[in-house]
C-alpha cells in the first residue's frame, strides 16, 4: 500500500530562506508543499488549521517567535518540526520542544537531507503519544543526549564556515576567516572584510559564538578583532592598547583585554 505524501509547511520571515528550502523540496516524491507563512502569527494560524506533518519553522520573526508559534499549538497538534535559524544559541532548547533537527543558515543540501530523512522517519513513525503523537518514539533519554551533542558538533562546524548576510535581495556568503574585523550595532553587526562593509542582522553577543576562538578576540564592549590581520600593536591611554591591522584600520582595545592580548602574543 502506498503512503500517502507528507505534507510539508515553510515558515520564515525572510522570502529569500523561503525560496531556498522550496527548491531543495520540489523534486522529493513523498512530499507535497502544503504552504508558508511569512510571520509567526501567520503560521500560527494555518499550521492550527492546516495541520502539516513536517513544518520547516524559523526562530527568530517579528512579533511572534518560533518557539511561540509552536507553543500555542495544542501539543497533540505538533507537527514535525525542523527548526531553522541562523542563531545557533536555540538548540537545546529546540530539542526540549522534541525537534527533530536545527539546521544553522547557510546549509548545504547533504545536511538539509538528513534532517528531511529524520522527519520522515518521525512522520511515518506509529504514534506513541507525546507531542503530535511522533515526538522521540522508543528513544531513550541517553540516545536523546546523544543526538543532541552529535547535532551540536554539526552546528559548531555550520556556523564557522560561512555567515549568510542578505543584502539587495542575494545572499552573500562569507567565510569567517575573510572577516577582518566586527562591529556591534545595535541588534546588527557591520563585518569588516576587505574594502567591504557587510550588515548582518544579528547582535554580537550572539554572533561572537559563530567565530574561532583561536582566531578572534572581543577587544571591547562592541569590537571583535581577527587576529591574524593585526600587525602593530601601541600602548594606549589608560591601560589599553592601538590595534593597526594589516590595511591600516585603527582599532582601540580596552583595559580589560589587554590581559588576553599579551597571551596571545607574547606567550
Amino acid at each position: 500500500m502506498t503512503n500517502p505524501p507528507i505534507r510539508a509547511w515553510i515558515v520564515d520571515d525572510e522570502p529569500l530562506a523561503r525560496e531556498r528550502i522550496r527548491s531543495l523540496l520540489q523534486d522529493d516524491p513523498e512530499l507535497v508543499l502544503a504552504g508558508e507563512s511569512p510571520d509567526g502569527r501567520h503560521a500560527a494560524r494555518a499550521l492550527a488549521n492546516e495541520r502539516p506533518d513536517v513544518v520547516f519553522l524559523d526562530v527568530q520573526m517579528p512579533e511572534m517567535d518560533g518557539f511561540a508559534v509552536l507553543q500555542s499549538l495544542p501539543p497533540e497538534a505538533w507537527p514535525a518540526i525542523i527548526f531553522v535559524t541562523a542563531y545557533d544559541v536555540h538548540a537545546v532548547r529546540a530539542f526540549e520542544v522534541h525537534a527533530v533537527d536545527y539546521l544553522l543558515k547557510p546549509f548545504d543540501r547533504e545536511r538539509f537531507q538528513d534532517a528531511l530523512a529524520r522527519a520522515k522517519q518521525r512522520v511515518r513513525t506509529p504514534s506513541v503519544g507525546g507531542p503530535g503523537g511522533r515526538a522521540h518514539v522508543g528513544v531513550s533519554a541517553a540516545e536523546l543526549e546523544t543526538r543532541l551533542k552529535e547535532i551540536m558538533a554539526a552546528i559548531r562546524g555550520e556556523s564557522s564556515r560561512r555567515i549568510a548576510v542578505n543584502e539587495d535581495g542575494k545572499l552573500i556568503l562569507i567565510r569567517s576567516e575573510e572577516i577582518d574585523w566586527v562591529e556591534a550595532a545595535g541588534n546588527y553587526v557591520k563585518l569588516h572584510v576587505g574594502r567591504r562593509t557587510h550588515l548582518h542582522r544579528e547582535p554580537l553577543k550572539d554572533f561572537v559564538g559563530r567565530l574561532d576562538v583561536d582566531r578572534f578576540l572581543r577587544i571591547h564592549r562592541s569590537i571583535v578583532v581577527n587576529l591574524d590581520r593585526v600587525r602593530t600593536m601601541e600602548p594606549w591611554f589608560h591601560g589599553g592598547w592601538m590595534l593597526v591591522l594589516a590595511d591600516g584600520t585603527e582599532l582601540h582595545a580596552s583595559r580589560g583585554a589587554s590581559d588576553k592580548l599579551r597571551e596571545r602574543f607574547l606567550r
